[in-house]
């Protein structure tokens, strides 16, 4: 390959333009640097790109058609890369890594990353989710930046928590399970039903206080809506959840004097390493986004 990128920006202003003298006086070139900048590059491609006439301005040949779109693209590339290499030059990280409970409320997270793709369009993300314990284990593993899980008291002391929004909790059962037809239910008769609890060593957190001496333990939300769905208990479940449009119809929420308490919605990331740009950005964006959930 002989021809460069600037005999493609020569190229393409050209074609845009319709003279070479005017793509000289906009380069602040001589005439005959542009047309010999136009030749050299026809001469290394093997083709002609512009027909020329005497008086006229140049037209594009058919080959000079089918190629104008594939320069354009070479030049939009390299400016790509020249955007990506000074933001790496400042400071803007590589990849971004976000791992999230699977059961986070999902619109307000992608809606940030959305505005992530605008703000920071070269950066790479990866996206993870996992069920209790998952994401925090990410970041102890430096596996990921940015953290959103439920708050539970059992946080690992290397990790920094922000407080966002408050996910709603509501108490839920199969549609053939007896509670489903009790109307209003007691922590009694509570009790003598099978109760699904999420998963969790040595810690607790709101609305996951064992009840029924009979219980089943899952590592995920969606997990225990399956389990409910076939009617193997009852439990308390984030009210988004609850209302996935799978379980429409087959899950009935509970009236009870027992109400399970807001779920606590927290960002966490790694004290001893500091946030890059994008990073600081989606933290920011994801705050004002989560912040808004209520109870």
């Amino acid at each position: 390959m002989r021809w460069n990128l600037e005999q493609l920006e020569v190229f393409v202003a050209v074609a845009e333009g319709h003279s070479f003298s005017a793509v000289a006086r906009r380069l602040g070139r001589v005439q005959s640097a542009v047309s010999t900048a136009v030749a050299t590059l026809e001469d290394d491609l093997g083709v002609r790109l512009f027909e020329r006439s005497s008086g006229r301005q140049p037209r594009l040949t058919d080959a000079g058609a089918a190629l104008l779109e594939e320069a354009r693209e070479l030049l939009r590339q390299c400016e790509r890369l020249e955007g990506r290499a000074l933001g790496l030059a400042q400071g803007e990280e590589a990849c971004l890594r976000l791992a999230q409970d699977e059961a986070l409320p999902l619109p307000p997270v992608l809606d940030s990353l959305e505005g992530l793709a605008r703000a920071f369009p070269g950066v790479e993300v990866q996206m993870t989710s996992g069920g209790q314990g998952v994401v925090a284990r990410r970041l102890i593993e430096r596996r990921a930046d940015l953290g959103l899980l439920f708050h539970h008291e059992g946080m690992p002391a290397e990790l920094e928590r922000r407080r966002l929004g408050m996910v709603e909790m509501v108490m839920v059962c199969g549609a053939g399970h007896p509670l489903a037809q009790a109307g209003a239910v007691g922590r009694r008769e509570l009790a003598r039903h099978r109760q699904l609890l999420i998963s969790l060593q040595d810690t607790q957190y709101p609305g996951n206080e064992r009840i029924s001496p009979s219980a089943w333990h899952a590592d995920s939300f969606y997990s225990m809506a399956e389990l409910l769905m076939r009617n193997l208990g009852w439990a308390c479940l984030p009210r988004h959840v609850a209302q996935y449009p799978t379980y429409q119809g087959h899950l009935v929420e509970l009236r009870s004097d027992w109400i399970a308490p807001p779920l606590p919605l927290e960002m966490v990331f790694r004290r001893d390493e500091a946030l890059g740009p994008a990073a600081q950005w989606l933290a920011t964006a994801l705050t004002e986004r989560l912040r808004v959930l209520k109870a």
